[in-house]
């Protein structure tokens, strides 16, 4: 589908910040509407279980070890 363009160790920073952040949002105890942001850990998340970030293809950058 996606091309791969995220390697092995940008993979595992990106699924462990993603999961700390939406881990954030459920150890907030408070009201406050910046609680919310939290949920921005599911892009990063997102990105490292596909292994493919959108922004890395627009800028060409490449992470994945060449074949």
């Amino acid at each position: 589908m996606f091309a791969k363009n995220v390697g092995s160790i940008d993979r595992i920073a990106r699924i462990v910040l993603g999961i700390a952040l939406i881990a954030g949002f459920y150890l907030n105890d408070g009201d406050s509407a910046w609680r919310y942001l939290y949920w921005i850990g599911l892009v990063p998340l997102i990105t490292g279980l596909f292994s493919t970030c959108p922004l890395y293809s627009v800028v060409g950058m490449n992470t994945c070890k060449k074949a």
